[in-house]
């Protein structure tokens, strides 16, 4: 339960005003907001790369976060603690998500797909489901957790376990807690680096994403005045091996490992500085929009939106990040019910509620909180291996049977591929490695079914047809054989889900891997 008591004595305690609070509660969605505006234009534009193009800022350009997927899914999980309290389950969490109108990608589309077939309990964030469990998703929107846990990560911890579970699981889920364990440290701390450290702490030991960022720690020290250097150093160890299928053997990199560590070089070498900061974590590349926007809403929680309007408001010197912001503040984020100033007043009643549960005190304008320190949650890690082949459907490893029309790329989320339009059609691939990912854009409209043949016993069957605005490319995938010699072979069916338009399967490629 959020906030639940921990028996202790003679506890420190944290304290800090209603008003206090409230002020950095607007600061720290304020932050996620600006940064998250500056980076969209890079996002994912350069690639293993650092951005060296000259950034453009406008104030008005802060009013385009809500149409923000860093922000607007956390109105979602609000929403649920609203309606259910601080003891909303992990299934009404994922009913809201798997109903919500919003558009999501990898993690996000695919949790959403797979509960939107019925895979509740956290069975739609787990890597046999879903393929993009260590990508990025959760670290972007597990912000709200930590703004509703002040000085409490043991709280921030479990409720993560409730959300970040919908759609993740290892280093994507560790993701999730080492951002909301910063916040929770940063309403009481102005020091980035211990901040920073509030994050880790929250990580289990042997978890790659704790290493990753202790990493990032250890060569800040070594090149404490060379942000470059870190990125270099830290890319050359940790910038490979993604299990996501856009990913594998690809520049492209969404997993929330590397996109952490570009947060944690942000952090450190931005030195409390909310410009620097920014700048930084956007030019370390990849998510370049997401990035900025975590570390920013980090630093709007240590500062306080009063402090950022005053140097980084309007009649500001320097760039004007959030004095825009008031003109749209009542809006409604894209397709919640909840816009800035709402966000607010709810972070506020549901954490008055969780500093009671956790044997605090919310007296006059007052929360007086138990300092505890966190209770790491238990080790998960999962990898498909490393990514060793991509095999084309137009490579002779693939043999095809009856109708497949052959599609041209069109454009970036439409590759070449084949199509089959019907029930009855084959397609069968040899492969040699132990795991294996079969691509494919999914259909919001005509998606239909196969029935998965591994090494010539069925496996799997699989329904294509996935809800609206939901982009996903994970037709099927397997981990954990023998290392050696395979054959899928994939068979279209006439049967479809009954929403579903047709019985449309498209394959645009394979990716192999091999144990590490």
């Amino acid at each position: 339960m959020l906030g639940a008591v921990v028996p202790a004595h003679a506890e420190e305690m944290l304290k800090i005003s209603l008003s206090e609070f409230e002020d950095k509660v607007r600061g720290a969605m304020a932050g996620q907001m600006a940064g998250v505006t500056f980076g969209d234009p890079t996002e994912f534009k350069w690639r293993g790369e650092i951005v060296d193009a000259e950034l453009q800022w406008t104030p008005e350009m802060i009013k385009d976060a809500l149409d923000q997927d860093d922000v607007y899914v956390e109105m979602t999980f609000i929403e649920v603690m609203d309606k259910y309290g601080l003891d909303a389950t992990i299934d009404q969490f994922g009913e809201a998500f798997r109903d919500s109108r919003y558009e999501v990608w990898h993690t996000n589309a695919a949790g959403r797909r797979h509960l939107f077939h019925g895979r509740t309990g956290g069975m739609s964030g787990h890597p046999k489901n879903n393929i993009h469990v260590n990508d990025i998703d959760f670290q972007i929107e597990s912000d709200f957790i930590g703004i509703l846990s002040p000085g409490m990560p043991l709280s921030a911890i479990e409720l993560c376990d409730r959300v970040g579970h919908l759609m993740s699981y290892g280093d994507g889920f560790y993701g999730g807690v080492f951002v909301a364990g910063m916040y929770t440290r940063a309403f009481f701390e102005k020091d980035a680096a211990k901040v920073l450290q509030a994050g880790v702490d929250c990580l289990p030991k042997g978890s790659g994403y704790r290493a990753c960022i202790e990493d990032v720690i250890a060569t800040h020290k070594k090149y404490p005045d060379d942000w470059k250097e870190c990125w270099r150093q830290i890319n050359a160890r940790w910038d490979k091996n993604e299990s996501c299928p856009e990913g594998a053997l690809e520049p492209f990199n969404v997993s929330a490992l590397i996109n952490g560590a570009y947060i944690a070089i942000g952090m450190l070498y931005g030195e409390g500085d909310f410009s620097k900061t920014i700048e930084i974590s956007l030019r370390c590349g990849q998510d370049s929009d997401c990035n900025p926007s975590s570390a920013a809403g980090v630093l709007g929680a240590m500062y306080g939106y009063k402090a950022l309007d005053n140097r980084y408001g309007n009649g500001s010197s320097e760039r004007n990040w959030i004095g825009y912001l008031p003109t749209f503040a009542d809006e409604d984020f894209f397709y919640t019910k909840y816009s800035f100033n709402r966000f607010v007043d709810s972070a506020i009643k549901l954490t008055k509620e969780a500093v009671k549960r956790s044997g605090g005190e919310v007296r006059d304008d007052m929360l007086i909180i138990p300092k505890r320190d966190p209770v790491p949650p238990k080790l998960e890690q999962w990898s498909m291996g490393v990514p060793i082949e991509t095999i084309n459907h137009d490579d002779s490893a693939w043999k095809w049977k009856g109708e497949w029309e052959v599609r041209p790329k069109r454009s970036y989320y439409s590759p070449a591929s084949r199509i089959s339009y019907e029930g009855g059609n084959e397609a069968t691939l040899e492969f040699n490695g132990t795991a294996v990912a079969i691509a494919g854009m999914l259909q919001q409209r005509y998606g239909g079914m196969v029935d998965i043949y591994l090494d010539d016993e069925i496996v799997a069957r699989v329904d294509a047809y996935i809800p609206k605005d939901t982009t996903d490319k994970d037709l099927w995938h397997t981990y954990g054989l023998e290392d050696g010699p395979h054959t899928v072979r994939i068979v279209t069916l006439d049967e479809r889900h009954p929403k579903a338009k047709g019985s449309w399967i498209r394959i645009e490629y394979a990716k192999v891997y091999r144990e590490e």
